[in-house]
């Protein structure tokens, strides 16, 4: 396995984990890195989507639904859900992945984690949102400062 899709591996299961049992994210992290060492350039890889995805999970959920609406949210597998939401927050926020390398990185997740027919679900989905990738990063852009002006309000009124 690829350096970085060994990061994005260990990224979407803890993200997984966090999704389905509610651990604290920064243990769940860190059990997975202990477990599977990465070099530090890897590691802080898995961190940034790990807590890039995470503020953004009902956002992510939103922009899903609206442009594959096939597919309903509920009916999607957690994993397969992840998946998506990583690839999505990759070529829409982090901008440093090229959509196509991010799909290919998604169905290969999906090959190895998913069900059967999941990397054809999970490229059928990425490609339905590739589509609207200019309006989906705006949207997460919007989302993202949303975020942060919220965080720095309770952080005054905190202080």
């Amino acid at each position: 396995m690829k350096s970085r899709t060994r990061a994005r591996s260990l990224a979407l299961q803890a993200l997984y984990e966090i999704d389905i049992a509610h651990h604290p994210p920064g243990e769940v992290l860190q059990h997975r890195l202990e477990e599977d060492a990465l070099s530090d350039d890897l590691a802080e890889f898995a961190r940034q989507i790990v807590f890039g995805v995470l503020p953004l999970t009902q956002e992510l959920d939103r922009i899903i639904a609206r442009y594959a609406p096939e597919w309903p949210l509920d009916q999607i597998a957690a994993i397969d859900r992840n998946i998506l939401r990583v690839a999505c927050w990759e070529f829409a926020v982090q901008g440093e992945t090229p959509v196509k390398v991010a799909i290919n990185e998604a169905v290969e997740l999906a090959k190895l984690f998913g069900s059967e027919s999941a990397s054809r679900f999970v490229n059928g989905v990425l490609g339905s949102l590739a589509d609207h990738q200019n309006e989906i990063s705006q949207q997460l852009r919007n989302a993202q400062m949303e975020l942060t002006a919220k965080t720095a309000a309770t952080s005054t009124e905190a202080g």
